[in-house]
């Protein structure tokens, strides 16, 4: 970007990635501090970069090109812009963003309370703190919100705490009338309509494509000029952090004259949003470039972030020191010495550049503009440059109806009757109930609350509501009422409805508990699921071990009389192995005896030796029959092991699913035992 060229006339460019670590201009009145920013918006532009620019003095209309649009927040001669509408929320999930909405709604409300004479302190001022809970509440619950809405929520808060205390206690009904007739009479004011005409803040819009969207301010007082720049920057706050993170020049912000925006003792409204700028806009790819003929009004402090810095003839040596402090920063390790005798010697139209990213500092002069230079615009100058551009209505809020009065109508005598709220009031009935839910191993006394309603669309016992705001029983001011289509002006209307109400909890209302039918068991009211699920699984256990007892006694008994059988088969083949070990000996010796005769000539030896080998066949017989025995008998105790293990686990299995056989049990209330204690009528919006 090609601002001007140095003293010994080469050109100067100026990367447009080098003001994401934002910039500073200062200059006295006429070393061509204006001229300098509009060549450096003329670049920005040139390069596709959009830019946002506010306007306090209104020089900037200046700016030559088709894509300019001049926003005038509170008057019609430029484009109008809706800064009222921003109390909508913003599309921030609460659950990743809740401190860039919070640090917006501060802003809000801080600008807000300014514009009606209240400095506010975030952590002290019950203003401050009602407001911003008022708002947070919206917008957590996704509500549209203007500043009527919250007038109307200061008197009627749909919040019954604030920290710890009861919000009346906190924060009387009485002093919060006189804070919302203070702001009502700001928004009551002719002049103060204009604010909420024209196109919604909406920064994205502002910031679509490589155009100019000036916010001129000129003519608007310091406390609204606050409240207009708190209000679009904490805007461009809240859309940054929605960006993705970029190291490129996404977008320029550019404050001609900062003066009271951001001072080195105060803490204005603005100061806030311009401080989150300088110290995270960098990320996002935002650069912030702030302009300013009073040095010494700058929290040098601050704008330590300030990576460029263009700076012109001074009028006093205390505004040079000042500068010289903040730029020690910015210019590394220059000598402040050389950078204080250059600043001495610059002439109009020439600035010294100390920039971050270049290794020294640069005197140079501006280029001509391609805009003309003609002074701060008037309003009627604006409106001759301002195209006519179709600019979307705002939402209108509600206007009285047709069956709406001022006038509450009457209410059956003996009725009680509350409000809930203000502006535009519909009738609800709101019923206090008492049912007693009497059952075998149940007696349970249940009290609730319930509205029905609106009236207006008739009365329907179905049609069940739930009522934002606590019930009072003072009538607000300047409510509107809107007719019911019932006759509540008749007793007998609410001893139907006291009826009918009865009935639909007998038959609608039952009490929820659950009911184990196998185990003939019911939960109590206020069990939970999981207690009654392991009471059930408690009880089934007992079961099951109480029918596997029975069931061990039954096959003991057997396998018992199988172990015996086994031992003595067992003893049996002992005993013949043993007798047939014995008769083999025995065998052995008559063969010997028997060899050793039949050497000698003898027949008898032949003999004993046969009725040997006779004996021990038999044995080895019973033995081999004995064994048999004690294989029956192994498989026999293992079969009954078997079937106790088999047993046991399909009772485990069956009562495990009889304790989890849990199913729903609405236990009924009877006629005689439902009771509407309370009925009342209740104007809620």
């Amino acid at each position: 970007m090609r601002i001007g060229s140095t003293t010994d006339g080469a050109p100067l460019d100026l990367d447009p990635a080098d003001l994401t670590t934002h910039g500073v201009i200062v200059g006295m009145t006429g070393s061509g501090k204006t001229g300098l920013a509009i060549v450096l918006l003329e670049e920005v532009l040139a390069a596709g970069i959009p830019a946002l620019i506010l306007d306090p003095k209104g020089d900037m209309g200046n700016l030559a090109g088709d894509d300019v649009t001049i926003y005038t927040p509170g008057s019609e001669a430029g484009v109008p812009l809706n800064l009222i509408g921003s109390l909508a929320p913003p599309p921030l999930s609460w659950d990743s963003e809740a401190e860039a909405l919070r640090d917006e709604i501060e802003s809000i409300v801080t600008s807000l309370l300014g514009l009606v004479g209240i400095t506010a302190d975030p952590l002290a001022s019950r203003e401050f703190v009602l407001l911003a809970n008022l708002i947070e509440h919206a917008w957590r619950a996704g509500r549209a919100y203007d500043l009527a809405t919250l007038i109307g929520e200061i008197g009627s808060p749909p919040l019954r705490k604030l920290g710890v205390f009861d919000v009346d206690v906190f924060f009387p009904p009485k002093d919060r009338m006189a804070l919302a007739m203070r702001l009502n009479g700001l928004a009551a004011s002719p002049s103060f309509a204009a604010w909420s005409a024209g196109a919604p803040l909406d920064v994205g819009a502002l910031l679509n494509g490589p155009r100019a969207s000036i916010v001129y301010l000129a003519h608007l007082s310091e406390e609204e000029r606050q409240f207009a720049v708190t209000l679009v920057l904490s805007k461009l706050v809240t859309w940054m952090r929605g960006q993705p993170g970029s190291t490129d020049l996404r977008a320029l912000v550019y404050m001609d004259e900062v003066f009271g925006f951001a001072p080195p003792t105060a803490t204005p409204p603005a100061k806030a949003p311009i401080l989150t700028i300088l110290k995270q806009a960098r990320a996002y790819g935002v650069g912030m470039v702030l302009a300013t003929q009073n040095p010494v009004d700058l929290d040098y402090k601050a704008m330590a972030n300030a990576g460029t810095w263009m700076v012109g003839r001074l009028q006093t040596e205390n505004d040079k020191a000042r500068v010289l402090e903040g730029l020690r920063s910015a210019a590394g390790g220059a000598d402040i010495g050389a950078l204080d005798a250059a600043i001495g010697g610059l002439a109009k139209r020439q600035f010294m550049l100390v920039s971050a990213r270049a290794n020294q500092p640069v005197v140079f002069g501006t280029r001509d503009t391609h805009s003309t230079l003609s002074g701060p615009l008037t309003r009627e100058q604006i409106a001759a440059v301002t195209p006519d551009v179709p600019i979307p209505a705002p939402v209108a809020a509600p206007g009285p109806g047709v069956n709406g009065t001022p006038v509450a109508p009457p209410v059956a005598d003996g009725v009680p009757v509350g409000w809930a709220g203000s502006g535009r009031l519909r009738a609800y009935l709101r019923a206090q109930v008492s049912v007693r839910y009497d059952d075998p191993g149940v007696d349970e006394l249940s009290r609730f609350e319930a509205a029905y309603g609106p009236l207006d669309e008739g009365f329907d016992v179905a049609r069940e509501v739930a009522l934002s705001t606590p019930v009072g029983e003072t009538a607000p001011v300047g409510a509107e009422y809107v007719l019911p289509s019932v006759p509540i002006g008749d007793r007998a209307f609410f001893r139907d409805a006291e009826q009918a109400i009865e009935r639909h909890v007998v038959a609608e209302r039952p009490l929820p508990l659950q009911r184990n039918a196998k185990l003939k068991l019911l939960s109590r009211p206020g069990e939970t699921a999981e207690a009654f699920a392991a009471r059930c699984d408690l009880a089934a256990q007992e079961a099951a071990d109480a029918e596997t007892a029975k069931l061990r006694d039954r096959l003991e008994t057997r396998q018992n009389r199988f172990e015996r059988a086994l031992e003595t088969a067992r003893r049996r083949v002992e005993d013949l192995t043993y007798e047939e070990r014995t008769q083999q000996a025995e065998q052995l010796a008559a063969g010997a005896g028997a060899l050793l005769g039949a050497l000698m000539g003898g027949r008898r030896r032949t003999r004993s030796i046969a009725g040997a080998l006779g004996r021990s066949s038999r044995t080895a017989a019973k033995r081999r029959v004995a064994e048999a025995k004690v294989a029956d008998a192994t498989d026999d105790l293992l079969e009954v092991e078997r079937e106790i293990e088999t047993a046991v686990l399909e009772i485990d299995a069956k009562w495990r699913a009889i304790g989890d056989a849990i199913e729903p049990a609405a236990i009924r209330a009877e006629a005689s035992d439902v009771a509407v204690e309370r009925l009342s009528l209740v104007w809620a919006p």
